[in-house]
């Protein structure tokens, strides 16, 4: 336990393929006074993950018995599928002291800042589009129609993020990426982020971002 009360809840929020799931999951390795929120998602589990581990796998119904028994803390659909966060998986460790993270997708990201004064959320970027194309394609698991509409998607999600965000940290170094958000973490539970604030203030990364999208070809 932290003995200094309650616990922060991170939201570390991504265009899909920016590679939030890896950032993640090395953070919480890496830092002890964190817990890892696990999801609920109606999508089919990936090869590789796990059942309470990467996700909780539910049917459509299960989920819709969850929304209306008011269990999340928030939900959304993306691409078709459920995801969400129950209230438990939050408030049971915050009440220990625990820091807890939670990677979601934007929209949940929203609800949460809109219900969580004492959220700190945190932009995942990748360094341009074409990068993030090329990390959705080497995943080799959306057909060419999915991939395209998580491209748009991204862009959308790019264009409309200002105002949401406390950080965005750019992922161009898997290594440096996982380093700047144990250091914002860090710093949050210390009350000093003022610098960091600065450092890693969305604007101009998303304006930078959005420029780079932006520029013609040559």
């Amino acid at each position: 336990m932290s003995g200094r009360g309650a616990g922060i809840p991170f939201v570390v929020a991504a265009p899909s393929g920016t590679g939030k799931t890896t950032v993640c999951r090395r953070v919480v390795e890496r830092d002890a006074h964190v817990e890892f929120s696990i999801s609920h998602t109606t999508r089919p589990s990936r090869p590789g993950e796990r059942d309470g581990v990467d996700y909780h796998f539910v049917t459509p119904a299960e989920f819709e018995r969850l929304v209306a028994k008011g269990a999340f803390l928030e939900w959304a659909v993306y691409h078709g599928h459920r995801y969400g966060t129950s209230r438990e998986a939050l408030d049971a460790p915050l009440a220990r002291g625990r820091d807890v993270l939670l990677e979601i997708e934007i929209q949940g990201a929203r609800q949460v800042r809109a219900r969580r004064e004492d959220a700190r959320l945190i932009f995942l970027l990748p360094p341009a589009l074409d990068v993030l194309e090329r990390r959705l394609r080497s995943r080799q698991t959306e057909s060419e129609q999915d991939l395209e509409g998580r491209l748009r998607l991204a862009r959308l999600e790019i264009a409309q993020a200002d105002g949401c965000f406390d950080y965005a940290v750019v992922n161009d170094d898997l290594e440096r990426c996982v380093a700047s958000v144990l250091e914002i973490l860090a710093a949050e539970r210390a009350g000093a982020a003022a610098e960091l604030r600065g450092r890693f203030a969305p604007a101009p990364a998303l304006a930078a971002l959005r420029g780079a999208a932006a520029a013609p070809v040559r």
